[in-house]
């Protein structure tokens, strides 16, 4: 049985601020351990739950956070960008289930901590079917293409509460909780870790209870940008629509809208 883990680093335990987030902060190296930490928490709860085989997309920043000498050496890791499924590559149809790990909520949740959609410099608003997405209904819509049910979530309160209320009563790790934008109460990175393979090992054993995630499609993006030239140099490609002098609108099935997102995301958003 396949499991397939996406990890991100805003929700893990203790993570409040860019200290933490980015290379040049000064608690970024030991915060990369306590994600890797993370990650093998949820490893070993989901061999418990009956995964034979493993699969984790080190999804934060660069792709280059999870320290490889320090996971199991019989998984697999994707790394680096760009990637067409961008935070899911390497998914198929093969798995039975996703896990999303260290994630937090979407730019328009104010309970979230650090909470933002893809890219807090470049874009104010990621909208599907007119509904306001975090990053993980996005990549739950991409497994759920797949047929693969997430099963569990680990993050900060109001990211799992808004995952679970789209896709319904999966495993849920709440590792800390809401101050402020930039402020937690927060668990230990222990105590998390083992609250994290508790949860990740009842998920892979419920998979069969829960549904992969669907929208009925066409599905039509909307991107708002934060400053305007993107989104006019964006609009010259054919099938995308200008909807303001700040978004713009994609239409297409998740796989297409995943890969729109990367090239956006990846072509020079600062001019």
């Amino acid at each position: 049985m396949k499991v397939y883990i996406s990890a991100d680093m805003e929700g893990v335990a203790g993570v409040v601020n860019q200290e933490q987030l980015r290379p040049a902060g000064f608690e970024f190296q030991q915060f990369r351990e306590f994600m890797t930490a993370e990650v093998n928490a949820a490893i070993e709860g989901a061999r418990e739950g009956g995964a034979t085989e493993i699969v984790v997309s080190d999804s934060h920043g660069t792709g280059l956070n999870l320290l490889m000498d320090a996971l199991p050496q019989d998984i697999q890791l994707v790394r680096s960008w760009p990637r067409p499924l961008g935070m899911m590559e390497g998914i198929d149809d093969s798995f039975s289930a996703a896990i999303f790990l260290g994630y937090h909520s979407s730019v328009a949740n104010t309970g979230g901590i650090v909470a933002h959609t893809i890219s807090s410099t470049t874009l104010f608003s990621v909208k599907i079917n007119g509904t306001e997405m975090s990053e993980g209904g996005i990549n739950a819509l991409i497994a759920g293409h797949f047929g693969v049910p997430v099963v569990m979530m680990s993050g900060d309160e109001a990211a799992v509460k808004e995952v679970s209320d789209m896709l319904g009563p999966i495993e849920g790790a709440v590792v800390k909780w809401h101050c402020s934008h930039t402020s937690a109460r927060t668990l230990m990175p222990e105590a998390a870790q083992t609250l994290i393979r508790e949860k990740a090992r009842a998920g892979v054993r419920r998979r069969q209870e829960l549904q992969p995630f669907h929208i009925d499609g066409p599905l039509t993006l909307d991107l708002t940008y934060q400053r305007d030239k993107p989104a006019e140099l964006i609009a010259y490609l054919p099938n995308v629509e200008r909807l303001d002098n700040h978004t713009v609108r994609f239409v297409g099935t998740i796989i297409e809208i995943s890969m729109f997102i990367e090239m956006a995301m990846g072509y020079p958003s600062t001019l």
